[in-house]
């Protein structure tokens, strides 16, 4: 713990640069992990056979009931589509449009921060080393110390920001992942519903 804290103070007043983009960064991704993976996900492929089952039946309220138990995603879209209760497939369509514009959007807000924040980590990085090259450089010249020990002395900020900015695209990659999963649940979804509503056959079961 000693030789980390004392690796840390080497890299200077940049390694608190990097950590504070670091702690941003964290955030984002914990917020962002609990409205993806925790709010927005469920087991899509038994809630939609589930949901067609019960409009297929004529069970409308019940679908919508179930529906408003959940604050998933597809429940989201399923709830504003069985509302309008209207069984005019463009007037249908027109609505899953709608929904899904409301919600897809909420999905990858603010996902992009992420790749900035990485960067700018990396470059925060880099400008610490290369601060403490010139550093090294200017002291080893002037014989206070070896060049070589102040040179390695400089590498910190740069592996600190490194490290910090492999998460944060590692994590990025994860929700960006986990949400076109749920993108294509949703489009999946409403197409069947919307067949089921109008008494369709099943564009994934093959009946009706």
């Amino acid at each position: 713990m000693g030789t980390t804290l004392e690796w840390y103070r080497e890299g200077g007043p940049t390694m608190l640069l990097v950590l504070a983009v670091g702690i941003a960064g964290l955030v984002i991704l914990i917020e962002r992990f609990y409205v993806i993976v925790i709010r927005s996900k469920n087991n899509g492929r038994i809630f939609i056979d589930r949901i067609i089952q019960l409009v297929h039946t004529g069970k409308i309220d019940d679908a919508i009931k179930q529906c408003t138990a959940s604050a998933a995603a597809l429940s989201d879209i399923g709830l504003l589509i069985l509302r309008s209760r209207s069984r005019d497939e463009p007037d249908l369509r027109r609505v899953a449009n709608a929904a899904t514009l409301a919600v897809l959007p909420k999905l990858t807000h603010r996902i992009e921060y992420l790749s900035t924040l990485a960067i700018v980590s990396i470059l925060l990085g880099v400008l610490g080393t290369l601060a403490g090259f010139h550093g090294s450089l200017i002291a080893g010249n002037a014989g206070q110390v070896s060049v070589s020990d102040g040179l390695a002395k400089a590498l910190p900020p740069t592996i600190f920001a490194l490290a910090v900015s492999s998460v944060l695209i590692l994590g990025r990659g994860y929700l960006l992942v986990q949400a076109e999963s749920i993108t294509g649940q949703v489009h999946e979804f409403s197409a069947r519903l919307i067949s089921a509503l109008i008494d369709q056959p099943d564009v994934r079961l093959g009946h009706r």
